[in-house]
């Protein structure tokens, strides 16, 4: 089963924390599931703006898409999770700039969390893609 199966991790995205991958592609099925990408730019820096931390994350979302050879049209369902209710705006620009011109938008979940694995993180953002 797991040969249909391809680990996905870009080269221009920070290293994944633990062992595991950036994202899975099912061969078979064209369906391509990514790990919540955070806000850390491959050098490993966290940018202490909300707004950058949700470019970073849609940034390693489009790394990832690409090593698949997906783009944006392919994403079905986007789920974020945000720390503070005060940068739902600020997400909601970001995310609206990136998938404005398709003519048919992604599903979309927002959460508001206590946090994640370090505090400077005000941001993650995973996503379901499809061929």
């Amino acid at each position: 089963m797991h040969n249909n199966f391809v680990s996905l991790t870009p080269k221009d995205v920070f290293i994944p924390f633990g062992k595991y991958s950036h994202g899975i592609l099912n061969k078979n099925t064209g369906l391509l599931v990514t790990s919540g990408q955070l806000g850390i730019k491959k050098d490993g820096s966290i940018p202490k703006s909300f707004k950058e931390q949700t470019e970073v994350c849609f940034s390693n979302i489009l790394s990832i898409l690409k090593v698949a050879n997906y783009n944006l049209e392919h994403v079905i369902k986007i789920s974020s999770f945000l720390t503070s209710r005060k940068n739902f705006k600020d997400y909601m620009v970001v995310r609206d700039k990136l998938f404005f011109g398709l003519s048919i938008k992604p599903a979309s979940t927002l959460l508001i969390v206590s946090g994640f694995t370090k505090s400077e993180f005000l941001v993650e953002i995973e996503v379901i893609a499809q061929k």
